[in-house]
C-alpha cells in the first residue's frame, strides 16, 4: 500500500491562494466574454476533475475562441496558471477583450494584490495565440469538456448597474 506524503503547509497554502485565484481570472474571462454580441464567442468548452490533485492533472480548463485558461498541478504537487489568447490584428471590440484579460492575469497574480507571492503560478513555458483553432479541434474531439455558452450582458446595462452602486 502506497503511503500517502505529509502535506506542506506552506505548498497548501500557495495551491489554495493559486486556485482562489485562478478562479477569480476565470470569472473575470467570462464577465469579459459576456460582452459580446456574437453568440458563437460566448461558447466555451470547460472540463474540470475534483477528484485528484496528483502531477498532470488538469484541475479545471476553459476553452473559448478567443481565450485559453488552465489550472494545473505540476510536479512537487504545486498548482500553475498557463493561458492563451486569439492574436487578434486590429484594435477593436476582441483585443479589448484579449488585452484586459492578459490584464487580469499579471493583476490578480501580482505579490502586492495576495497575502502569499503565487507570481511564479503564471507559466509561460507554452502559450496558446490560435485559441479559435484549438476550440474547434477539441470540439470535434471532444472527451473531457462539458459545452457552455455565456449568457449575453450588454455592456451598457453593466455600466448602468456600476453607476447605481457608486
Amino acid at each position: 500500500m502506497k503511503q500517502q506524503q505529509p502535506i506542506n503547509p506552506i505548498q497548501s497554502t500557495y495551491n489554495k491562494t493559486v486556485k482562489e485565484v485562478y478562479y477569480a481570472i476565470y470569472r473575470n474571462a467570462k464577465q469579459l466574454l459576456s460582452t459580446l454580441e456574437r453568440e458563437e464567442l460566448r461558447y466555451s468548452l470547460e472540463r474540470e476533475d475534483k477528484t485528484t490533485t496528483k502531477v498532470g492533472t488538469i484541475i479545471h480548463e476553459f476553452i473559448n475562441p478567443l481565450i485559453y485558461l488552465r489550472l494545473e498541478c505540476h510536479p512537487n504537487e504545486i498548482l500553475a496558471i498557463h493561458y492563451g489568447f486569439e492574436q487578434v490584428l486590429a484594435v477593436n471590440q476582441y483585443s479589448k477583450v484579449t488585452s484586459a484579460f492578459i490584464r487580469s492575469i499579471y493583476k490578480l497574480t501580482a505579490k502586492d494584490t495576495t497575502a502569499i507571492n503565487i507570481e511564479e503560478a503564471v507559466r509561460t513555458d507554452w502559450c496558446i495565440k490560435t485559441c479559435s483553432e484549438m476550440y474547434e479541434y477539441i470540439e470535434e474531439r471532444n472527451k473531457h469538456h462539458t459545452f457552455k455558452q455565456i449568457k449575453y450582458k450588454s455592456a451598457t446595462v453593466r455600466r448602468k448597474q456600476m453607476q447605481a452602486v457608486a
